[in-house]
């Protein structure tokens, strides 16, 4: 059994796209690979064929494996809802919420569970393929570390390092971060992959043998620049656009400080016929046909953000004019009359109002909700699948209305008397061709074409493995795997 970790120079160096790409590139030689992340900071979550969650990049790794995603596949992950705390979330399930000095002294029993999973993964696969986070060299960091070489360290594994050269200082970025190693991890580092490279390879070979003679590692390959490439954010919010149509349906999304589960808008980004856009502070939100409250890891926070910035008036205003609105999961919260957190889970203990525009209230409880889901749509009866994950627990005469009938007998959401506004708990529910398709007709887009997602996010999984193949020494790799 082998176990390969990916680290990377910085975040966003490639790490998620990388491992993804092995994944697929090993299951393609026949050879058994599941994805691992020890650590991961992110509110963007999926749900695991087990009931918990793990960060949605792990999700993604899973699908590239042709697997269904699981809790060990990364057994800790935090989920911030403040500038210095986070939800810790152990094995899928939400065990505490502590600040950054408290969960530092946490990391002795979360390496426990990190290490359980990773044996258990072991035990199952021929090859682990290990996601670092961030970067190994953030001195602040390394006591006590668990995501990067602390967990190398404890498994014994190799690591291949990668950098972004779109950022620019590549060759510092790798050197310096060897350099800051200590001598045992420095021997761990088996070599470099270079991200995101545009241009002609000629004019960085002088650089790439500057580096191995510098190192004594070996490049093991220069990954080039993809700009139409499509994987689901780790965190950062991806704003780019597929090409559109002339006529298209204008989504607006307000953009607020604990926004979650974005990812639940990129089947719209990609979509032809629409045109998204995330709004941040400081804009005004533009006329649309259609608002999308998202969901939120702390509602009552952002629900004062969101009438601090005016967007509350702006909603209000939209709806006047005959726009549509959606709330997702936090947004369905918001949109109600009022939000109680008696156990301060989300930030200080209290009540806020909501927007009023539906006639119920949610009060936030410890046990949180996680599920897959599976049903129909109130529009026009077509099928939806998404999944659950929230700790409110919502009640009041607007669920009378639902806007989805699951298949396990539970209503969920709301649709407005009007028909203008509805409210789900369901992520995911834009992934489905034909619910995608019901809610852009329901917006305003009477033509609007139904879009595979699913065949979207499994062509691009493709593309990846096939840049390993075309770019990556994959006899080195082959080496590093164990695999013949």
């Amino acid at each position: 059994m082998t176990t390969l970790m990916v680290q990377g120079t910085t975040s966003d160096a490639g790490k998620s796209t990388l491992v993804t790409a092995l994944c697929r590139w090993l299951l393609r030689q026949g050879v058994g690979v599941v994805p691992f992340k020890p650590q991961n900071m992110a509110l963007n979550s999926a749900v695991t064929a087990d009931g918990g969650e793990i960060g949605r990049a792990q999700a993604v790794q899973a699908q590239a494996c042709r697997l269904a995603p699981h809790t060990d596949m990364n057994p800790v992950l935090l989920k911030p809802n403040s500038d210095t705390g986070a939800q810790v979330i152990i094995h899928g399930r939400a065990v505490t919420s502590m600040n950054a000095v408290a969960y530092h002294d946490y990391k002795a029993i979360a390496m426990q569970a990190v290490l359980a999973s990773h044996q258990r993964l072991s035990a199952a696969y021929p090859v682990v393929m290990v996601e670092g986070a961030g970067s190994p060299a953030e001195i602040n960091l390394r006591a006590g570390d668990i995501a990067n070489m602390g967990f190398a360290e404890a498994v014994d594994c190799p690591v291949i390092l990668v950098a972004d050269i779109n950022r620019g200082g590549v060759f510092a970025h790798l050197v310096g971060t060897l350099e800051l190693l200590s001598p045992s991890e420095q021997a761990r580092v088996k070599g470099f992959v270079i991200n995101r490279f545009r241009g002609d390879i000629a004019l960085l070979q002088p650089g790439l043998d500057w580096l191995e003679q510098r190192t004594g590692k070996p490049v093991l390959g220069v990954l080039p620049y993809v700009t139409d490439l499509h994987l689901e954010a780790e965190d950062g919010i991806d704003r780019r656009q597929g090409s559109k149509h002339a006529r298209v349906l204008k989504v607006i999304v307000p953009v607020l400080p604990r926004i979650s589960n974005h990812t639940d808008f990129d089947p719209l980004r990609l979509h032809p016929q629409v045109d998204l856009q995330f709004i941040g502070p400081g804009q005004p939100i533009p006329p649309a046909d259609l608002i999308i409250l998202p969901g939120s890891k702390s509602v009552r926070g952002d629900l004062a953000q969101l009438r601090a910035r005016g967007w509350d008036q702006a909603i209000a205003r939209h709806l006047r004019y005959g726009g549509k609105l959606i709330g997702i999961c936090g947004g369905l919260q918001m949109l109600g009359s009022e939000v109680h957190d008696p156990l301060g889970l989300e930030g200080p203990a209290g009540s806020s109002p909501g927007l009023g525009l539906f006639d119920y209230a949610t009060v936030l409880e410890a046990d949180k909700q996680l599920r897959n889901v599976a049903g129909t749509l109130n529009l026009e009866a077509s099928a939806v699948a998404g999944y659950e994950i929230h700790a409110g627990v919502t009640t009041g005469p607007a669920l009378q209305h639902p806007a989805v009938q699951l298949a396990d007998g539970r209503s969920d959401g709301a649709i407005s008397a009007d028909g203008q506004i509805l409210a789900t708990y369901l992520h995911g529910l834009f992934e489905g061709s034909q619910s995608c398709a019901a809610l852009l007709r329901w917006a305003g887009l009477e033509d609007a074409l139904t879009i595979d997602y699913e065949a979207l996010r499994e062509r691009d999984i493709e593309r990846l493995a096939d840049l390993v193949q075309q770019h990556l020494d994959t006899a080195h790799l082959r080496s590093l795997c164990g695999v013949a």
